[in-house]
């Protein structure tokens, strides 16, 4: 009698979550025969050569992983326990990685336009299998938005505040570190004027302007803060809708106003029509020299009052002088 010892190569090693993990996942290795029962069949889990499991009817290995030690080709073998026949598998090539990874938000924009939407993508590197939850913040609440068997690796969001996300994979669930945080803004359909006091067309150096933000259709319901970009800085949020400065050459330029609302930090309008200050160092009268005039003949008509009074007294006394 011969016996046919016989090596077909069908077996399948499949690898969960990925092909590369990180310390302290579980990963899962499964050997499907593709044939019969996995009763039927006796399996070995190989690492670079070395066998890692020798079970009668256990198809799957579940390890934790401890060390980037663990790394390697990985492949499984069976042997059909009512014949010679034993299949082997492909190899997989397993990478572990030290350290915890961490998830990145990155957002289309963080500005909501008027009625719509704004997308953040979640990502974990270049490793699969994620899934993702998404969280958001705002000044009364820090909740979790979006969590469910879904990737999740995209969403649309229409509200502002700060977002961060983190992934999950895995059985039991690992976890990445929670990601960057993305501030978003939510633009408000109120529009914003800025008006000027005085409201000559030039302003001259020295002089003392008002800038006021003022927010219409129906602003005067809500308690507003207010911001404001001139051609030399941006000021902080503050419950003044008013902006007082002295002007000078350098005040030249275009004024801008926003608004928000005091209990919601993650809303505002948008920017204001620019207010265009152009200021001069030219002053109104029509000539410069008048003043300076007008001084030295004040002092020449003195001058000449003290000289007549002198000459009086000095005739009074019977005295003679020549001038």
């Amino acid at each position: 009698m011969m016996l046919c010892l016989c090596w077909i190569l069908d077996a399948v090693l499949t690898v969960e979550p990925s092909s590369t993990i990180f310390i302290g996942e579980t990963v899962s290795f499964k050997c499907d025969m593709k044939e019969g029962k996995h009763t039927d069949w006796e399996y070995k889990i190989i690492m670079d050569g070395r066998e890692i499991l020798n079970s009668n009817t256990n198809k799957g290995l579940r390890l934790k992983v401890a060390s980037t030690v663990q790394s390697g080709k990985y492949s499984c073998s069976a042997h059909r326990k009512s014949s010679q026949n034993t299949k082997n598998s492909n190899t997989v090539s397993v990478t572990v990685k030290a350290g915890k990874p961490r998830a990145t938000l990155t957002p289309g924009s963080t500005i909501i336009p008027v009625g719509g939407s704004v997308t953040l993508t979640c990502s974990v590197g270049s490793s699969a299998g994620w899934k993702y939850e998404w969280f958001r913040r705002d000044p009364n609440t820090d909740v979790q938005i979006r969590t469910d068997d879904q990737q999740n690796r995209v969403i649309r969001v229409s509200e502002g505040g700060i977002y961060h996300c983190r992934g999950r994979r895995g059985n039991p669930d690992y976890y990445t570190d929670k990601s960057n945080d993305v501030t978003i803004e939510k633009t408000f359909s109120n529009k914003v004027v800025v008006k000027g006091r005085p409201s000559w067309p030039q302003i001259f150096s020295g002089e003392t302007i008002s800038l006021t933000c003022e927010v219409q259709e129906g602003g005067e319901t809500t308690e507003w803060e207010y911001r404001w970009r001139g051609p030399n800085q941006t000021t902080q949020w503050t419950h003044n809708n008013y902006w007082i400065f002295n002007v000078s050459e350098s005040s030249s330029g275009d004024y801008m106003c926003k608004s928000r609302r005091r209990d919601d930090s993650y809303s505002s309008t948008e920017w204001s029509e620019a207010f265009n200050l152009s200021a001069s160092t030219v002053p109104r009268t029509g000539n410069s020299s008048f003043p300076a005039l007008l001084i030295v003949g004040l002092i020449c008509g003195l001058l000449l009052i003290l000289l007549l009074l002198l000459c009086r007294f000095i005739q009074s006394k019977g005295e003679t002088i020549s001038l």
